[in-house]
């Protein structure tokens, strides 16, 4: 008995030991979940556009496996947004962006997703050359959106005024957008943004981006016709069907009686008027056929043109940016 008790700390002991070793093994499932780690590069090439310079950006980004990654990645300038733009298949993305005058750092952030950590890409410094021609930019925050089928996201557009002092009178830009996924539409308040001489601060408008979530989700909420009333009604029947052949008969004697001739052109104008109330309507076409099919937004990766442009009623200016969408399918219920 005394042995027993001398060796129960050592017992103790050594289960104690053993639950340290294998508490680290328990959690390492637990840290890959975290999704493998990834590399982002940006290559810049810069050329004269018109006076300004425009740099057509390249980003790659690869999984500590090799792989390439998908997602979204954000072009940064000093840390500031300037676009958003969707990995294709290769991980690779390509953006062109019309830059202001001065000094440029250009950054590439991958968002990641659900198996691939963020990353940033080392800075690349960009110069742009200097004009005096009255101009703007265009730069999105945040650059990139991630959106459940059914939801709206929102992003802010800031037109920069460059080379205002030289406008003899007020600029007005529009803008627009491109390359949105099927079943979404973007909006913008206010469209069109006016630059006045000498200014120097940016101008914003807020792009809303509205995507659908299909009929699934919204029919539920419609009020359905009961079956037994979404059917023919025999009282219909009943009435139209006699009425059809009463007429066809007074359109027949209609050859010898000029009142039956009047008669039947009047039948013939309520039957038409009675079918349009009916049959053609939209609220019987609803009731027998059911609401209209509504498709749902793809779920992927997109990347939105945002495009600023305006005109002095001789020459255009136009630049762009894009937005990063990501669109994630409706959970099923």
């Amino acid at each position: 008995m005394r042995r027993l008790i001398s060796r129960a700390p050592r017992l103790w002991l050594v289960a104690g030991l053993g639950i340290a070793l294998a508490l680290p093994a328990l959690a390492l499932p637990a840290g890959n979940t975290r999704g493998l780690a990834t590399q982002t590069t940006l290559t810049a090439e810069t050329h004269d556009q018109g006076g300004r310079t425009q740099a057509t950006l390249t980003v790659t980004v690869t999984g500590q496996d090799g792989q390439p990654a998908t997602g979204a990645v954000v072009i940064r300038d000093k840390g500031k947004p300037l676009a958003g733009v969707a990995l294709d298949a290769n991980g690779r993305a390509t953006s062109v962006l019309d830059l202001r005058e001065g000094d440029h750092r250009l950054s590439a952030v991958y968002t990641g997703d659900a198996a691939h950590m963020t990353s940033v890409s080392q800075v690349t410094p960009v110069r742009a050359l200097t004009s005096t021609t009255p101009d703007f930019s265009v730069s999105v925050s945040p650059a990139s959106l991630t959106l459940t089928a059914g939801q709206s996201g929102t992003t802010v557009a800031s037109i920069t005024p460059v080379n205002a002092s030289s406008l003899t009178a007020p600029m007005f830009v529009t803008l627009s957008c491109s390359g949105l996924p099927d079943q979404s539409a973007c909006t913008f308040t206010p469209e069109n943004i006016e630059i006045l001489p000498n200014a120097t601060a940016a101008i914003t408008s807020t792009m809303v981006i509205a995507t659908s979530a299909g009929i699934s989700a919204t029919a539920k909420a419609m009020p359905q016709q009961p079956v037994a009333q979404r059917g023919a009604s025999p009282i219909a029947w009943a009435v139209l069907l006699p009425g059809a052949l009463g007429l066809a008969g007074l359109a027949f004697g209609a050859r010898r009686r000029r009142w039956l001739s009047r008669l039947s052109l009047m039948g013939l104008v309520a039957l038409v008027a009675t079918l349009g109330t009916t049959a053609c309507s939209p609220l019987y076409y609803y009731y027998n056929h059911g609401p209209p099919h509504n498709l749902p937004t793809p779920s992927g990766s997109y990347t939105v043109n945002v495009t600023a442009q305006s005109s002095n009623g001789i020459t255009a200016i136009t630049h762009s940016t894009t937005v990063a969408l990501t669109v994630n399918p409706l959970a099923a219920n």
